[in-house]
């Protein structure tokens, strides 16, 4: 399945660094999403663009998890020549990431 049948996305940019929050829609899915969503595996899902550190934060009290990618925005939105590869559209790209289906104890 995918992330974003789990959780959607909000973003943000500074100069080249782009901030991807992905929020579950249910907070009985979060704990799936911090088991299979680490700062490796969106590093590596999103390769071709990051250039720099992803770093991940938990923010379980709203059952989030907050991406900081270093180096992702072609030098920054202003700078880049890539035609809509930011925030929104490499947020899409995140949820489009595969995962496993939670189990919810047949519920």
């Amino acid at each position: 399945m995918k992330i974003r049948e789990l959780a959607h996305g909000r973003t943000g940019d500074k100069g080249d660094t782009l901030n991807v929050s992905v929020i579950a829609f249910d907070g009985r899915d979060y704990p799936h999403l911090v088991r299979h969503l680490t700062a490796e595996r969106v590093k590596a899902h999103l390769q071709r663009v990051v250039r720099g550190e992803v770093r991940r934060y938990e923010l379980p009290g709203i059952g989030a998890l907050n991406f900081v990618l270093e180096h992702a925005l072609g030098g920054g939105v202003t700078r880049s020549l890539a035609l809509d590869a930011h925030g929104k559209s490499l947020s899409a790209a995140l949820l489009d990431i595969d995962v496993p289906p939670p189990d919810r104890g047949g519920v």
